[in-house]
């Protein structure tokens, strides 16, 4: 059965058409049994990701909740923007990161 990926190009596409959660995984999952063998670290191989900043609408995926409820999050101020191209914002992996795992918490108490 073929995935319709041939080239190097082809699997670039389509990485940038998954979601940042599976594009994560993606490169966990080559992180663990790519590089197992070899002594890379594991800010070597993930420094480009732990750097990366998310739209909007890609933060709202990753927090797994709709574009308006993370615009609100926004206006309240419980995350912000680390970069504005005119209308755009962008938001840090790390920052995503931890107010993922604070909404994780409320929903456990």
């Amino acid at each position: 059965m073929s995935s319709g990926i041939a080239t190097a190009e082809d699997l670039f596409a389509a990485m940038k058409e998954m979601p940042p959660t599976e594009r994560v995984r993606f490169f966990t999952l080559l992180g663990e049994s790519a590089f197992e063998k070899d002594d890379f670290s594991y800010t070597e191989v993930f420094s480009d990701v732990l750097s990366a900043e998310f739209t909007a609408e890609e933060a709202a995926e990753y927090l797994e909740v709709s574009v308006s409820t993370f615009r609100r999050y926004v206006q309240g101020k419980k995350i912000f923007p680390v970069h504005v191209v005119g209308r755009n914002q962008f938001f840090s992996t790390a920052d995503l990161k931890s107010f993922k795992k604070s909404l994780r918490a409320v929903k456990r108490h």
